[in-house]
């Protein structure tokens, strides 16, 4: 997955934009702000903001992100708070992953009610840890929604493995991508042979940038 570095200036700061142009032949699934759902999708953004970001249009802002980018066709937009220049990547047979790490603020998925509304508030927030995939082999709508549930597993035994109390934050994202055409695959379970690829790719990106977070920024 190679990924290009542009930049972009917001509140008066210049911060980067991992770019990743697979091109035409792709469907992803996302649960990205602005290209999300599933479908033929031709790039992704990941742009990093500041962590006091407060624009409440994300997606109007990815499209004129993309359109300063000259991106053409359609394609999906990601924000977070984490330094997009650390990503950590991984491979494990064909399939690749990407992660932008930040555990500034960890969470449990399962909260006591009240409490998500009192720690997030009406805004949305940009994620901060924003995980990438790649699979080379085509995948039937299933088994995207199965690559969705295996990687986020696999995040979430990452964040837990490198030492913090959470299932991750409550506004992580995720791109799954797999070519369009050929006989796709009805399983991506952590146990089918692809599955388990997204697992230890997820896995291994997600920990390196967990790890290397908490290296900067101190125990949890």
């Amino acid at each position: 997955m190679h990924t290009e570095m542009r930049w972009h200036r917001q509140d008066g700061v210049v911060l980067p934009v991992a770019l990743w142009c697979p091109g035409p032949g792709y469907r992803m699934i996302s649960s990205g702000v602005a290209g999300g759902g599933i479908g033929p999708r031709e790039w992704v953004l990941n742009a990093q903001v500041p962590a006091s970001y407060s624009r409440v249009d994300p997606a109007v802002h990815i499209a004129e992100l993309a359109a300063g980018l000259g991106l053409e066709g359609e394609g999906i937009g990601l924000l977070t708070a984490a330094s997009v220049i650390d990503a950590v990547q991984s491979e494990d047979g064909g399939v690749r992953a990407a992660a932008t790490v930040g555990l500034r603020v960890p969470a449990w998925a399962a909260v006591p009610p009240g409490s998500a509304e009192r720690e997030l508030g009406p805004a949305w927030r940009p994620g901060t840890i924003n995980i990438i995939v790649s699979v080379p082999v085509p995948l039937h709508d299933a088994a995207y929604v199965n690559a969705v549930m295996t990687a986020t597993e696999a995040k979430t035994q990452a964040v837990l493995e490198a030492g913090y109390r959470a299932t991750g934050t409550a506004s992580d994202a995720i791109c799954i991508a797999a070519p369009a055409a050929g006989e796709p695959e009805g399983f991506a379970g952590p146990r089918s042979l692809w599955g388990a690829r997204i697992a230890r790719a997820v896995h291994s990106a997600v920990h390196g940038g967990a790890l290397r977070y908490r290296a900067t920024v101190g125990p949890a």
